[in-house]
């Protein structure tokens, strides 16, 4: 719904709620409770569909809304058997129109007040668990075999690193992924910061739930804009 006016965004969750069964709308209040955008995370160039999709099953488990991607070789796609749906509750935001798209998505980020953090190793970086969260946190995750970029990395404001005790160097990326995203999620949770979604960013969240449910849904926001006369 293109609006900024927060009665008319309710008025139309309201109807399209009304479309769907009391089971699901329950379920939408319970998970809408545990939703963040405190914590979010950045792809930077991940190719391979079933990594990318195993990223997006992640964050939906562990309440991460928004996911940033940024296609400057490769596309991001998505393998269905993988993601099991999950990318319809998730805002993928895209970056791909760019020359050097992953400087816009740090200054996109950076105006929506995050701190940036690479998860890469570097002569700077601190484990995970020595990680703070007082201010919002983008988590930007590269390819297995290439890493983040040297811009991405370049740019970021910290780095972090997993720990590992193995001859191996590094995780998969979904791994790191799933073991970063519990790691902080649950210390986010323990923790007193303010890291639920606004009102107006629960309702815009619960919108785009039932819009991914609701038969035609494109023919309801249109037949409710005209009604309300936005159109």
């Amino acid at each position: 719904m293109k609006t900024d006016d927060l009665e008319i965004k309710k008025q139309f969750l309201k109807y399209l709620e009304s479309l769907i069964t009391a089971n699901k709308r329950s379920l939408f209040e319970q998970v809408i409770s545990q939703r963040t955008k405190h914590l979010t995370v950045v792809l930077e160039d991940i190719y391979q569909s079933q990594n990318a999709s195993a990223v997006l099953r992640t964050c939906d488990c562990f309440g991460v809304q928004d996911v940033h991607i940024i296609e400057n070789r490769y596309n991001y796609s998505v393998n269905p058997d993988v993601a099991l749906g999950s990318a319809k509750w998730l805002n993928l935001i895209k970056y791909s129109e760019e020359e050097d798209n992953t400087l816009s998505c740090y200054e996109a980020l950076r105006k929506k007040g995050y701190r940036i953090v690479a998860t890469t190793p570097h002569r700077d970086d601190i484990m995970l668990d020595e990680l703070e969260l007082v201010e919002k946190t983008a988590l930007v995750f590269g390819t297995e075999l290439e890493g983040l970029s040297d811009r991405a990395i370049a740019n970021a404001d910290a780095y972090v690193k997993i720990p590992m005790y193995g001859f191996t160097e590094s995780f998969n990326i979904s791994v790191s992924a799933a073991i970063a995203l519990h790691h902080l999620s649950e210390k986010l949770r323990r923790s007193e910061i303010n890291w639920q979604l606004s009102e107006e960013e629960m309702i815009d969240t619960r919108i785009l739930w039932a819009m991914s449910v609701v038969k035609h849904s494109d023919k309801h926001e249109k037949a409710f804009r005209k009604k309300q006369g936005l159109n």
